[in-house]
């Protein structure tokens, strides 16, 4: 079985496409925060409105995990600047076993994210 190298530019990059589509996403919530803000002064039903809240709900608990994420990259990038001032592009052990197991985390994330994404959007379909 070959083992997977990880130079720090390397990783660098990743986390710069990272970073990215996290703001994406926050610029997004954003926008789908605005649709409830309008959608909030069309209904008066109690179950559209009880849903209203679930998304708004899903959104401040995603825009937390963004932000951890976001943290976590922070982080990271860090130590590989600290390694870079060494003139190390030599591997961290820990930095790449940590980098490989955020690489599951945005994995993860991207497909809740996109599910919430759908799911909000035939919510709209139905009430916009």
């Amino acid at each position: 079985m070959e083992k997977e190298v990880l130079y720090n530019p390397n990783m660098h990059f990743e986390h710069e496409q990272w970073n990215g589509e996290l703001t994406f996403w926050k610029d997004e919530l954003l926008c789908f925060n605005n649709k409830l803000s309008e959608l909030v002064t069309r209904w008066t039903d109690k179950d559209v409105l009880a849903q209203l809240e679930h998304y708004q709900n899903e959104f401040v608990l995603h825009g937390g995990v963004i932000e951890d994420l976001q943290e976590i990259i922070e982080k990271h990038e860090e130590r590989i600047a600290g390694q870079s001032a060494l003139n190390e592009d030599g591997l961290d052990i820990q930095s790449t076993k940590e980098h490989l197991e955020f690489r599951d985390k945005i994995e993860t994330q991207r497909h809740i994210y996109a599910e919430l994404k759908k799911e909000f959007f035939r919510f709209l379909e139905k009430y916009m």
